[in-house]
């Protein structure tokens, strides 16, 4: 019995050359190693009679009979083809016999003269071996021109070399329950949630917008930092509404072949018109968007503007009622073309943006759910813990404490296995087996104490984390922080921010008198900060409200718009702002030099050091984090909440003449 599960044969591209391969082969192989002569009838008698003839072979079908000469007889005849038997060719003449009858009439009359004494063999023979010598090659190596062709023209999915212009775009049907996605699947993005929700409604009820004469956005565009769920948004907009969803990448429509984009663009559309209503969605819409004419003299005739200019057509082209939206998602907004951007194509823009401190604790709420956590496990640590990162991000982050956890074989994952996730992610993987020496090993905790001493002495630094010595990536040693989440820095925070990264350089040049090239990173943050507050955001004495910033990143191309003598004020006062806080970060370790060499020791002793440490070595931070205040606030809300609600239970309870002790509350 066949076995079912053995799978199909496919036919591969090698086995054409395998083919070809051994038709070559076989020609060689089965090659009639002889020479040949076509004679006349008259000719054949005369050789026939010399006695020379040892084998005669007669084709009655062809009516030709075939003479196998000796070997003497062949140098005379072959005389000018240098005919040597020693090379073991086979001499044969040939000649057009009127009938076998009188063939064999003629044979027997040279038996009785005794000059011929062979064998005399009939053979059948058809011209399908000749054809097939002839002609199969040629058919070989039009069977080879099909199929690469049709390889060529579908993709490698069938349908033929006519199907390249067509649209490669995946459809989700609303049937597909599989795949269907909906808000409840996308944490956080509320505000996102909110704007995309009155498409969501025009889908389901279209007649309550047509009725009063108003007029859904044609398009909406997803603009945000990648990872942050503008696919998963798109799907679960088509989920809620319970409509067809067609899926395609902007590089989908990009072709070698001239005019294939805009043909895919137009096959896109016409199948979105015959399923609406419906969603079409194109991510990463930058790779065929792009603003068309900044270099005009190098892509005279560029396909990608020609597949633009042909969505541009397609989207003027429905109504705006037919049912058809438009989503894309692209995190270069700023490189699309303006014809995309303008009302009546994409008509809003709908920005997606990293997610905040709840957004991130709703986001771990949807990833740990298929993961077995344990209770020491806080959401609100790991939320506060993970400033700046992604959707995507945060479910590296539970997959990949969900691993350490199984690496180490323990039952559920720990508040432990999240902490070495995300410093995993930060900071990339520890290198304890680098090869470190003592010198070495001081002078890095020498240089990540002044990190923390300083920092944790300024009003605007990121509160201390972790401070370790363990390599990890590239760095040698590392200090995590806990970022402030704020929409406006004002200038002394930048200042602080520089202060803290130049204080491992002072204090190696304080307590080591040397200096060495691990403040690399550091001096290049610094400069950068330094550089932004003057050209950027006009923070600077000397050149105060100015800022060579370009939001378009078009004008300053090729030319600086500012002097050579501006630039050298730049630069002067870049120097001076990077001298300040070098010296000010000298200043607060001179004041807690007891303190640093305390911290650098226990470094050196335990490799890391926490927090907790820090607090008792130098006392608590005179200032709290903005994070610490908003939680701060949030838990004074909600216990003037309860004793508000425990105010109205005792109230009620009094007006039936009992009174009951309301739950202790501490604030």
């Amino acid at each position: 019995m066949a076995d079912n599960n053995r799978q199909k044969f496919k036919f591969n591209i090698y086995w054409m050359y395998a083919i070809v391969l051994g038709v070559l082969i076989s020609l060689y192989w089965f090659n009639d190693s002889s020479v040949s002569k076509e004679v006349s009838m008259t000719e054949f008698e005369q050789l026939v009679e010399t006695g020379g003839v040892n084998k005669i072979i007669v084709y009655g079908a062809k009516n030709e009979a075939q003479g196998i000469l000796s070997d003497s007889l062949a140098r005379v005849v072959f005389k000018q083809q240098h005919y040597e038997p020693t090379k073991g060719f086979t001499a044969k003449v040939m000649t057009n016999i009127p009938s076998s009858d009188k063939f064999d009439e003629k044979v027997e009359q040279w038996r009785e003269k005794g000059v011929f004494k062979g064998d005399v063999n009939y053979e059948k023979s058809s011209d399908f071996g000749n054809l097939l010598w002839a002609w199969g090659p040629i058919l070989l190596l039009i069977l080879f021109y099909v199929i690469m062709m049709r390889r060529m023209g579908s993709g490698g999915s069938g349908g033929g070399i006519f199907s390249v212009g067509k649209s490669k775009a995946k459809l989700f049907d609303k049937d597909n329950d599989d795949s269907k996605v909906t808000f409840e699947d996308v944490a956080g993005l509320a505000e996102a949630k909110v704007e995309i929700t009155e498409i969501v409604d025009f889908l389901k009820n279209p007649g309550r917008y047509t009725e009063l004469g108003g007029k859904i956005p044609k398009g909406a565009l997803l603009v945000g930092p990648p990872g942050t769920g503008k696919t998963l948004l798109a799907k679960a907009v088509a989920g809620e509404a319970n409509v067809p969803f067609f899926s395609m990448s902007g590089s989908d429509f990009v072709e070698m072949f001239v005019g294939v984009g805009a043909s895919r663009v137009r096959d896109l559309f016409r199948q979105a018109k015959e399923k609406a209503p419906c969603i079409v969605f194109i991510d990463e819409i930058d790779a065929v968007g792009r603003a068309r004419g900044r270099n005009a003299s190098f892509n005279n005739n560029d396909e990608r503007e020609n597949t633009l200019n042909q969505l541009l057509t397609e989207m003027d082209g429905f109504g705006t009622n037919s049912g058809v939206i438009i989503l894309a998602a692209t995190n270069r907004a700023d490189i699309l073309d303006k014809a995309l951007m303008r009302a009546g194509r994409f008509d809003r823009q709908i920005y997606v943006e990293l997610p905040e401190l709840s957004d991130r604790k709703e986001i771990f709420q949807v990833h740990l759910r298929k993961v077995k956590t344990d209770d020491s496990v806080d959401l609100d640590l790991l939320s506060r813990q993970t400033p700046g990162f992604s959707g995507a991000d945060i479910a590296n982050v539970c997959n990949e404490a969900a691993l350490i956890a199984a690496r180490h074989n323990k039952q559920a994952v720990t508040r432990q296995d999240f902490m070495d996730a995300i410093d995993r992610i930060v900071g990339g993987l520890e290198k304890r087996s680098k090869v470190i020496t003592d010198e070495e090993r001081h002078s890095i905790a020498v240089h990540e104490a002044g990190h923390a001493t300083v920092s944790w002495h300024l009003q605007y630094a990121d509160p201390l984390i972790k401070v370790t010595i363990v390599p990890r990536g590239k760095a040698l040693g590392a200090a995590w922080y806990m970022p402030e989440e704020r929409q406006i820095e004002p200038k002394q925070a930048l200042l602080d921010k520089i202060c803290s990264l130049m204080a491992g350089r002072v204090a190696e040049e304080m307590f080591l008198g040397i200096v060495d090239t691990g403040a690399l990173n550091d001096l290049e943050r610094a400069t950068k900060i330094a550089y932004a507050m003057v050209t950027y955001y006009g923070m600077s004495e000397r050149l105060p409200n100015i800022s060579y910033y370009d939001s378009s990143s078009q004008s300053y191309a090729f030319t600086k718009p500012y002097s050579e003598q501006r630039a050298r004020d730049i630069d002067a006062e870049v120097q001076s702002i990077v001298n300040g806080e070098y010296e000010r970060a000298r200043s607060i370790l001179e004041q807690y030099t007891e303190g640093h060499h305390e911290l650098a020791q226990l470094l050196q002793q335990r490799e890391v050091i926490y927090t907790e440490d820090a607090e008792r070595i130098f006392g608590p931070r005179k200032w709290l984090s903005r994070t610490d205040t908003i939680l701060k606030q949030q838990s004074d809300d909600k216990g003037d909440k309860d004793e508000e609600k425990n105010d109205t239970d005792t109230d009620a309870n009094a007006d039936t003449g009992t009174m009951t002790t309301p739950p202790p509350f501490n604030k």
